[in-house]
C-alpha cells in the first residue's frame, strides 16, 4: 500500500511539474526563433500549404492512372411504359392498334468499368505544374520563415530595449532621490536657493513619468513578444539574453564585404516560380491543340423479372463486356486557341520583366540595408563613447552643485543631456540588431 502511495505522489508531482513548466517559458533569443518556426501561428499554416501543396501533386498524377468504377443500379417499374403495334400482328382488324408492354417490374445491373488515360499533352504538362506548386508552397514557407526570425527579433529586442529602460530609469531616480534629499537638506540649512530644490523636483517628476510609461511599454512588448512566438499571453515568459551582449553578437565586420547573390533571395526564388508557371501555362495552352487518347473496359450482368427474385439462387444473370478507345483530335477552334496561346506569352513575357525588376530592386535593397547596418554599427560605437563623456560631465556637475561652484541649471542640463546619451545608446543597440538581421534576411542568412 505504501509504495502504492508513493507511486500515485510520484505521478502527480511529475503532472504538477509538467504544468509548471508548460506555463513558464524562457527563452535565448535563437531558442525564441526556433520556438516561434514551430509554434508561430502563420509558420503553422505556411507547413500546411506544403502538406497541402504535396496532395495536390498526388491528386494531379492520379488522373493518369488507371480509374477503376462500380455501380449497381436496380429499377422498379411499377407501371410499364406501353406502345402500341397494328392489330393485325396478333390477327386482328387492319387499322386497329395493339397496346403492349414492354419490359419487366423488376431490372437490375450490376458493372465495373477500367479506364486508362493513354495520352493527353495537358495531363504532362499539369505534371510539371504540380512540382513547381510544391515548390511555390515551399518558398512561401521560406519565405515565412525568414520573416519570422526578423519579426522575433525585433520584438525580442523590444522587449530588453523596454527592460532596460526601465534599469536605467530605476536607476536615475535612485540617484535623483539621494541627491534631492540632500539638497533638501542644504536648503533647511540655508545655504542654497530654493529654486535649486524645485528644479530637481520637476526633473523627479520627468524620470518618475518616463519610468511609469517605460514599465507599461515593457509589459506590452513582452505580450506582443508571446503572441509572435505562439504563446499565450497569460503565460510567463523570461528573456535570457541581454541588449548589451546581443548587440555585440551582431557585430560582424565579415557582413559588410559579404558577397550578395541575388539567386539565393527568397523574393527571386519567388519570381522564379512565377516565371515558370507562365512558361508552363504557354506550354498548356500549346499542348490543348494535340490529340488525346484513352480507353476504358467495362465488365457487367444485369438480371430481369416481373417478381422480386434478383437474389434469389436460380435468378438468371446475363453478363455482358466491351472494350472502347476514345480519341480527340481538335481541328479548328476558330482561332480560340491561338488567341489563348498569344496571352499566355505574353503574361510570360511579362513575368520575365517583373524578374529582371525584382532582381534590381533587390540589389538596391542590398545596398540600403548594408549602408544601414553599417551606419548602426557606426553609431553604436558613437553613442558609446558619448555616454561615457556624459557620465563623467554628470558626475563633475554633481560635484560641484554639491559643494556650491555651479548652479541647478547647469546641473540638470548636465542629467538631461546623460538621460539623452542612454536612451540613444540603448536605440543603437537595437538598431546594430535589427539591422543586422535586415541585412540577413536580404542575403537569406538562416
Amino acid at each position: 500500500m505504501k509504495s502504492i502511495k508513493l507511486i500515485i505522489a510520484f505521478l502527480l508531482s511529475s503532472f504538477l511539474y509538467a504544468q509548471e513548466n508548460q506555463d513558464n517559458y524562457a527563452f535565448t533569443l535563437e531558442e525564441a526563433i526556433s520556438h516561434a518556426l514551430q509554434n508561430n501561428y502563420q509558420a503553422i499554416n505556411a507547413s500546411r500549404d506544403i502538406d497541402a501543396a504535396k496532395k495536390k501533386k498526388w491528386e494531379t498524377t492520379t488522373i493518369g492512372l488507371p480509374q477503376l468504377d462500380a455501380n449497381v443500379n436496380y429499377q422498379n417499374n411499377f407501371v410499364l411504359q406501353k406502345s402500341v403495334v397494328p392489330a393485325e400482328f396478333f390477327g386482328g382488324n387492319p387499322g386497329e392498334f395493339q397496346e403492349i408492354e414492354f419490359g419487366t417490374k423488376h431490372n437490375m445491373t450490376a458493372n465495373a468499368t477500367l479506364s486508362q488515360l493513354i495520352f493527353d499533352g495537358s495531363y504532362l504538362v499539369g505534371l510539371q505544374s504540380a512540382k513547381v506548386y510544391l515548390q511555390i508552397s515551399e518558398n512561401a514557407k521560406e519565405k515565412t520563415d525568414l520573416e519570422i526570425r526578423e519579426i522575433v527579433t525585433n520584438a525580442y529586442g523590444n522587449v530588453l530595449l523596454a527592460n532596460e529602460s526601465v534599469k536605467v530609469l530605476e536607476e536615475n531616480k535612485k540617484s535623483l532621490d539621494q541627491t534631492l534629499f540632500e539638497t533638501e537638506e542644504t536648503y533647511k540649512n540655508g545655504l542654497i536657493e530654493e529654486e535649486n530644490v524645485e528644479q530637481l523636483q520637476i526633473t523627479l517628476s520627468q524620470i518618475n513619468s518616463s519610468l511609469s510609461n517605460a514599465k507599461r511599454r515593457s509589459e506590452i512588448a513582452l505580450n506582443m513578444l508571446k503572441l509572435v512566438l505562439g504563446i499565450d499571453i497569460e503565460k510567463n515568459l523570461t528573456l535570457k539574453d541581454n541588449l548589451d551582449n546581443l548587440a555585440k553578437q551582431n557585430i560582424d565586420l565579415n557582413a559588410m564585404s559579404s558577397e550578395f547573390n541575388v539567386q539565393e533571395n527568397i523574393d527571386y526564388k519567388i519570381g522564379q516560380n512565377t516565371l515558370e508557371s507562365n512558361r508552363l501555362l504557354v506550354k498548356l495552352e500549346k499542348s490543348k491543340a494535340l490529340p488525346s487518347l484513352a480507353a476504358n473496359v467495362n465488365f457487367g450482368y444485369n438480371t430481369f423479372a416481373n417478381d422480386f427474385t434478383v437474389f434469389n439462387s436460380n435468378q438468371k444473370w446475363f453478363n455482358y463486356s466491351n472494350l472502347g478507345v476514345a480519341l480527340n483530335i481538335p481541328i479548328f477552334s476558330s482561332l480560340g486557341r491561338s488567341a489563348r496561346t498569344q496571352q499566355a506569352k505574353i503574361a510570360y513575357e511579362q513575368s520575365k520583366t517583373q524578374l529582371k525588376e525584382t532582381e534590381q530592386k533587390l540589389l538596391l535593397e542590398y545596398q540600403t540595408a548594408k549602408n544601414n547596418y553599417e551606419y548602426s554599427v557606426e553609431l553604436y560605437n558613437v553613442s558609446k563613447e558619448n555616454l561615457s563623456l556624459a557620465e563623467r560631465i554628470e558626475h563633475k556637475q554633481n560635484i560641484k552643485f554639491k559643494e556650491g561652484i555651479s548652479s541647478s541649471f547647469e546641473y540638470t542640463e548636465a542629467q538631461r543631456q546623460l538621460y539623452s546619451a542612454q536612451q540613444d545608446y540603448l536605440q543603437s543597440m537595437i538598431d546594430v540588431i535589427n539591422k543586422k538581421t535586415a541585412l540577413d534576411k536580404i542575403i537569406n542568412t538562416k
